[in-house]
């Protein structure tokens, strides 16, 4: 059998054991597979969620809620930024500790310019919720999350995530969004390779992720 024959083949098996047309919505099988992941233990998935970041070459950083203030500024300082974008509902106490020029953006009401965004050093964000599976920051322009250009120009994107907004796969993130909402999924700093392989950081959105966790416990993993 020549590979054509074998690609119509298995399209024609794709035919024959696909549901009939007319099997009501409500009927269709919904068995999705879940992840392979660990069950309620939040310090089991923190731990997942750092493994995938890490894969995907992002930075990580894990901290204390008293501790996020001076590890932001850490970020800040070692990132070399003294101007970060801050969009609206981004809790002031995140940047107690740093000296960087904030330059804020209130969204509709006054949006900054590309080119605003483009001249600032990164943009400080927090997120709807994070996917350990996968290692996907999920945004959804809630206060504190900004529009989808305040975290797609920038060349730096520092991200505050809780460590009880993480959940383990993708059908529990989509249950525990509003699907109404303009959902941007981030995993790892935007990348992409041409045909040789050859890896492109910063094609379509910022060049480097930088993630503090916040942790309720200080940080005993490595």
């Amino acid at each position: 059998m020549s590979a054509r024959d074998d690609v119509l083949a298995r399209i024609a098996d794709a035919h024959r054991l696909a549901p009939s047309p007319d099997l009501p919505y409500d009927a269709v099988e919904r068995a999705y597979r879940g992840a392979e992941v660990p069950g309620p233990d939040a310090g089991a998935l923190v731990d997942l969620l750092v493994d995938r970041l890490l894969d995907y070459k992002a930075l990580v950083r894990r901290t204390t809620p008293d501790g996020l203030a001076g590890t932001v500024a850490e970020a800040l300082r070692e990132r070399g930024a003294t101007s970060l974008v801050v969009p609206e509902g981004v809790d002031p106490a995140w940047l107690a500790s740093s000296d960087v020029r904030v330059v804020a953006d209130p969204g509709p009401a006054g949006p900054l310019t590309v080119d605003a965004l483009d001249t600032a050093d990164g943009v400080l964000t927090g997120c709807a919720l994070a996917v350990a599976a996968t290692g996907t920051l999920v945004l959804d322009g809630t206060a504190g999350q900004g529009r989808r250009a305040v975290t797609l120009v920038p060349d730096y994107h520092l991200c505050v995530v809780r460590a009880d907004q993480v959940v383990a796969d993708v059908p529990q993130a989509v249950a525990g969004l509003e699907p109404t909402r303009p959902t941007t999924m981030i995993s790892g700093p935007s990348a992409t390779s041409d045909i040789e392989l050859n890896r492109v950081e910063g094609v379509h959105g910022p060049r480097t992720l930088e993630v503090v966790l916040v942790e309720d416990a200080g940080p005993d993993r490595g």
